[in-house]
């Protein structure tokens, strides 16, 4: 799914004024009908209170249709204008006209704290006070009423995003937007739902289709894409009846050191359970009793060190080479890691301390294959990349990062987002289990499993880190978020590639009754 931007947003809005040749206050009618058939949908005539909070721009002009709509169809509602400006949309002035000519109880003008009404918990509030637009601070008395929807705790829904929250940056203070339980998003979801600092504004977010022109949504390039199923699907590579292993690769996962081995089992299992045809682990001699017995499936080569990797020879010719998982930062493995580097010419995953490698000699990210996979956990990409003011200045960083090496960077997280020169792939999946040891190793693993199978980089690494996400949501429905361990991820990735062709279960409708 594409992630517009606002500027983007304008355009589409534009364009499709022109070519459906209807005006802007016909597509707020669009936009604001849906808004209600959505809640019409799910309250079915309810009498629950609903305060609709109105700004002055074209988002409250939504606010004023889907008002209209409620009361026309007997729905308890009360409406309020933010006055927080001189200045009105000229859509918000006709919604304003329409809306008073369908009740008696005009909107209530809101201009300081004293106006604030009384809302019970057991309300709904909808929020239509600023859109994608606003471009200053909020006033002192707008935020002191933002803060007085949170301290009613009563249910609240923001139309397109919840007001006060800017789609390019991060707020200096957090009172100064909604909270909302529930975002109705026009045409996409808009970024800022997806990043640490800014995700808590919307509990959950959807989008409303409100027609925007079709070429305009199918033709535009954004430069954020969410991941989900349907958007993996097509990168599966379905295997004929007569495949054999050699036709799946050969990964190659070096690392390892001394009570780190399990680091490289779970990473060389996970590359297998991926569909590698083959896996080869390299690792310090103190590693060949303990991946031989505990991962049969697994072909292992030893360092000629006891401990730590310093020497990286092999005789095997692979697909795809995973480095650093365990592998240690001694002295010694970063002049083995930087001798491999300069006569390699295979495909990189790097993970962890060969990351932490890559910090420490920043002089090696030039020997770097191109579209080298990295996939560092926060502190590594700190170390990496250096620090970062706020969310959006990590991604502009990241960028340039990847641009400037032609690599490929994961950024983990919540929603982990795959970047790649100037675009950026937002995931799906995942949850609070995968804060786990070793879930790290496990993606490492995954994704250089699936580029040994003929994915090529990015293909890969989007798709792994789906599988990775979508595996651990289907364990922790039967381990829950704290029991849930690496090993589970791997365990689950079947279920994972089974679960991309599954279709949604149907609702079955009651059985009839029998008549007398």
């Amino acid at each position: 799914m594409k992630v517009f931007s606002k500027e983007q947003i304008y355009e589409g809005d534009k364009l499709t004024s022109e070519r459906q040749k209807i005006s802007s206050t016909d597509l707020m009618e669009r936009a604001g009908t849906q808004i209600f058939n959505w809640i019409h949908m799910r309250m079915q005539g309810a009498q629950v209170p609903i305060h609709i909070f109105c700004g002055i721009g074209n988002n409250g002009g939504d606010g004023l249709v889907l008002a209209r709509h409620l009361i026309l169809d007997g729905y308890n509602v009360k409406t309020y204008i933010v006055n927080c400006s001189d200045k009105r949309s000229k859509d918000f002035l006709i919604n304003y006209d329409r809306i008073k000519n369908v009740t008696k109880d005009w909107p209530t003008l809101l201009s300081c704290t004293e106006d604030f009404p009384e809302i019970d918990q057991d309300d709904i509030i909808v929020d239509a006070v600023f859109g994608i637009g606003l471009n200053r601070p909020v006033g002192d008395w707008v935020k002191s009423l933002f803060m007085h929807f949170r301290s009613t705790k009563a249910f609240t829904l923001s139309i397109d995003i919840p007001s006060g929250l800017s789609t390019d940056k991060v707020l200096e203070d957090e009172d100064s937007a909604v909270w909302a339980g529930y975002t109705l998003s026009f045409a996409s979801p808009k970024l800022v739902f997806f990043l640490p600092e800014t995700a808590k504004y919307t509990v959950q977010w959807e989008v409303l289709d409100i027609g925007l022109d079709q070429e305009f949504l199918f033709t535009t390039n954004t430069e954020a894409e969410l991941i989900g199923k349907h958007d993996v699907l097509p990168l599966y590579k379905p295997r004929e009846k007569f495949s054999h292993k050699g036709q799946f690769g050969h990964s190659l996962i070096i690392g390892g050191s001394y009570g780190k081995i399990g680091a490289i089992t779970l990473s060389s299992k996970a590359a297998l359970s991926a569909g590698a045809g083959l896996i080869t682990a390299y690792v310090p001699k103190c590693g060949y009793i303990p991946l031989q017995g505990s991962f049969p499936e697994a072909m292992v080569l030893t360092d000629i060190d006891e401990d730590i990797i310093t020497d990286i020879k092999f005789d095997i010719e692979p697909t795809v080479i995973g480095f650093g998982i365990g592998a240690g930062t001694n002295t010694k493995t970063i002049k083995a890691f930087e001798a491999f580097l300069k006569n390699n010419k295979t495909p990189l995953v790097i993970d962890a301390d060969g990351i932490n490698i890559l910090a420490k000699k920043k002089a090696l990210l030039k020997l770097l294959p191109e579209q080298t996979i990295l996939t560092p956990h926060p502190k590594e990409l700190e170390r990496l990349i250096g620090t970062w003011k706020d969310d959006f200045d990590k991604l502009k960083k990241v960028k340039a990062f990847s641009k400037k090496y032609t690599c490929i960077v994961v950024i983990k997280g919540a929603n982990t987002i795959t970047v790649f020169d100037e675009k950026l792939y937002v995931n799906t999946t995942g949850n609070p289990g995968l804060s786990t040891a070793g879930s790290g190793d496990v993606l490492t693993g995954i994704i250089t499993g699936l580029m040994s199978q003929g994915y090529i980089p990015l293909e890969a690494t989007v798709f792994g880190v789906y599988l990775h996400g979508r595996s651990a949501d289907i364990a922790v429905e039967n381990f829950g978020y704290q029991s849930l361990i690496a090993s589970h991820v791997i365990d689950y990735l079947g279920e994972a590639f089974i679960d991309l062709f599954k279709q949604p279960e149907q609702p079955t409708a009651p059985e009839e009754q029998e008549q007398d």
